[in-house]
Order: structure tokens, then sequence, then C-alpha cells
């Protein structure tokens, strides 16, 4: 029998109904005593992390998917796997598949697809059913500090190409794929991890520019989406994922399938009315699904991951008790929930002898093809496995999306050559000079690494090394200026179009001469 009033609902039955729409993160390789009890009320399943995946233990991971579904079956599993700079299945050594950026670049549709399908392949090996990605934003603004390169570019007939080709790729796997972040995040000059992020356009101006991408998505069947911690004026005050008007325009566009909310510990949600309030909130705006957040996260301070799971679950339960949330609200994004959770359980048949498999795909070169050079004052070529490479790592704070990383680029150098990389931190300006005209005046190849060439710091360490190794080579790990512009260095650039273990290793193959 339906759910109508939660006064004359049992308890156990009322909390089944609030586990069931909601998406937490949790600590661990294994799953946690509270989890488990969690999961075998109902819970709707988890999101992973780097911290929950342990690369060293053979075959951890599918075992832990298997073990959170031997306690709910209908267990909704994701993570963030957009290729690229956000990877959390291979987070240790970095993606081994183009980011959005890249494949954009490029521009072969056919390829972007194959990269949605090696994504799916990784998810699906986990025992991952949902794939929060692709990455649907047209990043139109390029002082974006959390889009960027993962986005596929700022012109929406591309994205849009592109987005329908990535969720057609990572569902041929039998993974569903989930569009971020709607409305469209791509012209914000704020990181709603930390910040309320505005988008100070008219509706007219985001149904041309941002929500095209959207519907090429629903078009191309795409099984959810995951609204934005954004602000549009045109749709009032609250961030969109609060909003009832932009779940109202998300529904309005034909889109009938899962709505997830970003993470509910972003500043957008947590230094406003709190992460519990935001989750009553989500739902009464449409949203379905839950996404709790990392209880990793550094501004996640005082509360375990139990207690951020209780903090939405308390929350939601008090305001379907109290008459304030509508059980029928509740259930309706229960059902969407389930009704994911069996399409992904039909569509997990797919690929079953090798249907879904593409060949071995060399994805260094199709990070290499799609990097551009842009002339300065002379570029080098790694000399031969004797030389010292002095790599200057100028990036400043991590992307949070992304996390901190390792330096691919070292890693991908010292496959074939010795390499020196001082600590920009504890350098004077003096002391770096000295040490690159060191290296410069022995003939030993000099590398700029940089991930915004329009930071103050960035550009000082450049115009530092420039002063006194002018054929020095910066390596751009972000968005490259127009063609035809200014790089703002008097380097030789490559443009790469990310940061990532591929991306690094395309750049290492177009300076390695042939041997």
């Amino acid at each position: 029998m339906a759910l109508r009033d939660p006064h004359h609902c049992p308890a156990a039955g009322l909390s089944r109904l609030v586990n069931a729409v909601i998406w937490p993160g949790f600590v661990g390789a294994t799953v946690p005593g509270w989890l488990d009890r969690a999961l075998r009320d109902g819970l709707a399943g988890v999101v992973y992390f780097s911290h929950n995946i342990d690369p060293d233990v053979p075959g951890q991971l599918p075992a832990l998917s298997a073990a959170i579904r031997a306690a709910n079956p209908s267990a909704v599993v994701g993570v963030d796997e957009e290729g690229g700079n956000v990877t959390r299945l291979q987070s240790r050594g970095g993606s081994a598949i183009p980011g959005a950026a890249v494949l954009g670049a490029l521009d072969d549709v056919e390829v972007t697809a194959a990269a949605g399908r090696a994504i799916g392949g990784l998810c699906r090996a986990a025992g991952v059913n949902l794939a929060i990605a692709p990455v649907a934003d047209v990043n139109t603004n390029p002082l974006n500090p959390v889009i960027g390169v993962r986005a596929f570019g700022s012109s929406a007939a591309l994205v849009s190409a592109h987005t329908a080709a990535a969720v057609a790729g990572i569902q041929a796997a039998g993974v569903g794929a989930c569009a971020k972040h709607f409305p469209g995040h791509g012209d914000t000059v704020a990181d709603s991890h930390l910040d309320v992020a505005r988008v100070e356009l008219t509706l007219a101006q985001l149904r041309e520019h941002h929500l095209p991408p959207f519907q090429a998505a629903f078009d191309a069947g795409v099984a959810a989406v995951m609204g934005a911690h954004i602000v549009v004026p045109g749709l009032g005050d609250a961030p969109a994922t609060l909003n009832p008007r932009a779940g109202a325009l998300l529904r309005d566009l034909g889109f009938g399938g899962l709505l997830v909310t970003d993470a509910l510990d972003m500043a957008a949600v947590r230094v406003t009315v709190g992460p519990g309030e935001g989750a009553v909130l989500a739902l009464l705006a449409g949203a379905d699904l839950l996404c709790v957040g990392n209880p990793l996260n550094a501004y996640t301070t005082g509360r375990d991951d139990e207690a951020c799971y209780t903090e939405v679950f308390d929350a939601v339960y008090s305001a379907v008790s109290s008459g304030r949330l509508p059980v029928e609200v509740l259930q309706a994004a229960a059902g969407r929930v389930a009704a994911f959770v069996q399409w992904s359980q039909e569509a997990s048949r797919c690929g079953e002898g090798g249907a879904c498999e593409d060949g071995e795909v060399d994805w260094v070169d199709v990070a290499a093809r799609a990097c551009r050079v842009d002339p300065g004052a002379g570029a080098v070529a790694l000399a031969g496995p004797d030389a010292v490479v002095t790599l200057v790592d100028a990036r400043t704070a991590p992307n949070m999306a992304a996390g901190a990383t390792d330096n691919f680029l070292a890693t991908a150098l010292l496959e074939g050559y010795e390499v020196c990389v001082p600590d920009v931190s504890l350098l004077s300006a003096e002391d770096l000079s000295d040490l690159v005209s060191a290296a410069a005046s022995q003939g030993e190849p000099v590398l700029v690494l940089v991930d915004a060439l329009s930071s103050p710091m960035q550009q000082a360490t450049l115009a530092a090394v420039a002063a006194v190794a002018p054929r020095a080579l910066c390596i751009n790990a972000g968005l490259p200026p127009e063609p035809g512009t200014a790089t703002g260095t008097a380097l030789s650039t490559v443009h790469c179009h990310g940061f990532s273990r591929v991306s690094a290793e395309a750049v290492v193959r177009l300076l390695t001469p042939a041997r």
C-alpha cells in the first residue's frame, strides 16, 4: 500500500523511504557498520571517493561493491569518473583516459564515444552503476575556477555533440551516465565547493548558450542529471539545487529521469542553510537523490561519515513527520531512484561477449594529437636519455573537484630522463633564477608547468624563467587562449588541455626525439 500519511506510517516504513533517497560517502575500503545497517534499511547506495579505493589490494573495489549489494541489492553505486583531471578509480596514477577539453580540442565524436565506453568499462569492472559524468557545462568564462578543462569547450554546439557522444559511450557499457551541472556551471567565477556561485545571465542567454548540451544529453537517453549549486537570477535567489523553478525547468525540457543533487556539503548549502535543511529544500525543489558529499573534505570538520549521513536523514525524516515535506514528494523521488535501478539492471546486460568493448585505443596518441604548440622564443626538444630535465611546477592551489594529485609530468619524464623538480614554494625568486640559469647554461632542458595562464603567481614564475632561460618551454595544463592570441608568456607553449597521466605522457611523447 502506498504511504499517504506519515503520522500513520510505521516508523520502519518511513525510515526505509527516507533512506531510499540518500546517497552518502563513507570512510574506508570496507563497509563500516553504520553503512551496512543503513543499506539493509533501504539506503539508496553510496558514492565512492579516492579514499575508498586501495589499488594495492587486487579486487578490493569489486569486493566492496559486492558487499554493498549484499546489504542492498538495489544500491546505486556512483563515482566521479570524468577522465582527465577528475578521476577516482585511477586517482593514484592519474587517468589513462583523456578529459573533456582534450576530446573537445580533437573534436572527433567517435573518439569521445570511445572514451565514454572506456569510462563505462572502468566503472562496470569496479561494480559502479552510475558514472557522475559527463560534464555538460559550456565553459564560456575563461576565469572559471572549477570547470575549465573539465568541459568539452566554450561552444554550445561543440559541447552538445560531445556530451551526447559521451553519454552514449558510457551507457553502451551498461553504466548510467549523469550529465552535470544543470542548468550550467560554465559562466561562473566562483567555485561552488567554496562559495556561492552566480551565473549573471538572463534566462534567454542561458537557454541559448548553456542548456543545449543538457538537451542533447536528454535526447541521447541520459539516465541521470546532477544539479548545480549556482544562483541564476532569472530563476530566483536560491541555488538551482534548492530552487523549484530550476527543477521545473529541467522537467519542462522533457527529462524524466533521475535528478541528483551536487554534494550537500558544498558552500552554497553548507554555509547557508546547512546540509540537513538543504536536503529538505532539494527534495521540495524536485531532486530525487541526495548526494551527501565527501566526509574527508577539509571543510567537513567535527563530523564523521555517519554524522554526515544522519544529519541529512534526521532532517528529511523530521520534515516528512511534520508534514512540511509531503510524503508523496518523497515517494516520487524514491520511485525515480527505483526506476534507475531497474534501468541499470537491464542495461548491465549490455556488453556480454564483448559487444560494448573497443579494441586497444592509444589514448596517449589521442591526447598528443589534441595538443597545440604556440611558438615563442624557440621550443626545446628533450635531449637523449642522459639529459637532466628541470621541471618547474608553477601551479598553485589544486582544483577542488580534482583534488591534490601527484606530478604526473614528472612521473612520465622519469621513464626516460633524470628529472630535477625544485620546490618553488621554498625558493626565493633569486634562487629559482639561479637554478634555472645554471641548467640552461649547461644546455639542459627546462620546462615550466602551469595550469592557469592568467594567474599572476604563475605568470611571475614564467617571467622569471623566461628572463634567464628564453628557450625553456611552458607546459600549459589549463585552458589555452584563443588561437592567434597572446599566451601571456614569451616562452613557447604546449597546450595539453588538462593534467592527467595520459596528457603528461602525450607531452613527453611530443617532446622526445624518435629513437
